[in-house]
């Protein structure tokens, strides 16, 4: 199993992004500590998402963060993105194996204990646990799991995990507590006027939690 530093992930949002746009976002996060970017856009086209994406991995190169694209394996494939991400309902997950190969970082959704045990290390990299809470920018999501419920799936699941759902930077000590590798926000950096400076706290407070 690759090692992969969750610690910080960044997952895009573009309307949260619209005041400096997804690429500058993540290339100030990215300076600012982020270690994971996905680019997620539920209303894009595969044409769009390859646009961005390849813009994306331009400025991301070098940085040593990792590209991960949500649910559009053909978008991943297209960039030669680090990683695919994709959710229970997304695509049944050998299959995104077999299309990425055995090179590309495969992460996975898990809502439930259920789901949890049933991920496969030697088809999934790592696993998305949550929601911890409820989050305006996925309405869709399923009922929150809370910090208990997280590190109950964290115990379990049988990969690295990183927690997401509603997760700001008052939750960094919850979050790395439950048992986690990493956290994922969106809002506590794509929401915020300076991406840079969010992302810069969220990595000291992750830094600096055992200490």
């Amino acid at each position: 199993m690759r090692r992969i530093d969750l610690s910080l992930y960044l997952v895009l949002d573009p309307e949260l992004c619209a005041g400096i746009g997804m690429v500058e976002t993540a290339g100030r996060a990215v300076a600012g500590g982020a270690t994971v970017v996905q680019l997620r856009d539920k209303n894009a086209s595969t044409a769009r998402m390859i646009e961005t994406g390849l813009v994306l991995k331009e400025a991301l190169a070098g940085t040593g963060a990792l590209l991960v694209v949500n649910d559009d394996v053909d978008a991943a494939i297209a960039i030669s993105a680090d990683g695919l991400h994709v959710g229970q309902d997304d695509m049944v997950v050998r299959a995104a194996r077999e299309r990425i190969g055995p090179d590309m970082i495969l992460g996975l959704s898990v809502e439930t204990e259920v789901l949890a045990r049933a991920v496969d290390p030697a088809l999934v990299d790592y696993a998305g646990i949550g929601p911890v809470f409820a989050t305006q920018t996925k309405p869709d999501h399923k009922p929150p799991v809370g910090f208990d419920g997280l590190a109950r799936l964290a115990a379990i699941c049988p990969v690295p995990s990183v927690a997401i759902g509603g997760l700001k930077l008052a939750h960094v000590a919850g979050v790395f507590a439950a048992g986690v590798d990493g956290i994922a926000v969106v809002s506590a950096i794509c929401g915020t006027s300076d991406p840079y400076g969010a992302a810069r706290e969220l990595s000291e407070a992750i830094q600096g939690r055992s200490r």
